[in-house]
C-alpha cells in the first residue's frame, strides 16, 4: 500500500526522536553566543494524563526516580486545558543534568506505553532583562521552535525568528511557523 499511499499524498507520521534533546547543551552555547540568552534553569515535560491508577502510579514513580538521591524535585500541575506537566528546576550551569531528566520522564512514559499521550517538553532561557524565551520540542513531530512570551499573551516574534537563525543547523526545528504553538502560561517560563 505504500505506492497507494504515495499517489494520494500521505505520509507516514514522523517518529520522535527524544535524543534530539540532548543537542540543547550545545543549542545553548551558540544560543548564548548569538543572541546573550542563558539557561534559566528550568525544564517541563507537558501530556494528555491518562485516566486509572497505573498512569498515576507512573506519574509518582517518575517524580520520584527525578527527586531520588540529591535529585530535584518535580512540581507537578495541571494547565488550563487540562494538560498536566512536570517541572524540573536545577541550576543554569546544570542544562545537561536537566536535559537528562526531561529526556528520563519522556523515556518512561513512553516506555509504559504513554508516548502517545506525550505532547512536548521545553527548556527556558533568559537574559537578565525581560526577555524569556523556551526552546520546545514537539514530541509527535520531532521538532523544536522558540516561543518567546510577552505579557498580555502576546509574543516576541522577532526574538523568535532571532533564535531560529541562531540555532539552525544546531537543533532540528520546525519549519511550519503554524506549528509554532504559544504555550501561554507553560511552567517554568
Amino acid at each position: 500500500m505504500k505506492w497507494w499511499d504515495a499517489l494520494l499524498g500521505r505520509t507516514d507520521p514522523v517518529q520522535p526522536d527524544l535524543d534530539a534533546l540532548f543537542a540543547l547543551p550545545s543549542a545553548a552555547v551558540t544560543l548564548q553566543a548569538a543572541t546573550g540568552l542563558v539557561p534559566a534553569g528550568t525544564g517541563a515535560v507537558c501530556f494528555r494524563a491518562a485516566e486509572g491508577g497505573a498512569f498515576a502510579e507512573l506519574e509518582r514513580d517518575v517524580a520520584g526516580l527525578l527527586a531520588a538521591g540529591d535529585g530535584p524535585p518535580v512540581e507537578e500541575s495541571t494547565d488550563t486545558y487540562g494538560y498536566s506537566w512536570l517541572l524540573v528546576r536545577r541550576p543554569p550551569e546544570q542544562l545537561s543534568e536537566l536535559v537528562t531528566d526531561l529526556h528520563a520522564v519522556n523515556s518512561s512514559l513512553e516506555a509504559a506505553g504513554f508516548g502517545p499521550s506525550l505532547l512536548c517538553s521545553l527548556v527556558s532561557f533568559a537574559d537578565g532583562s525581560a526577555r524569556n524565551i523556551a526552546l520546545v520540542y514537539l514530541y509527535k513531530r520531532g521538532t523544536f521552535y522558540p516561543f518567546a512570551p510577552l505579557s498580555g499573551q502576546h509574543r516576541d516574534n522577532a526574538l523568535e525568528l532571532q533564535v531560529r537563525g541562531a540555532i539552525e543547523g544546531e537543533l532540528p526545528l520546525e519549519p511550519d511557523l503554524g506549528r509554532w504553538f504559544p504555550l501561554w502560561g507553560a511552567p517554568g517560563l
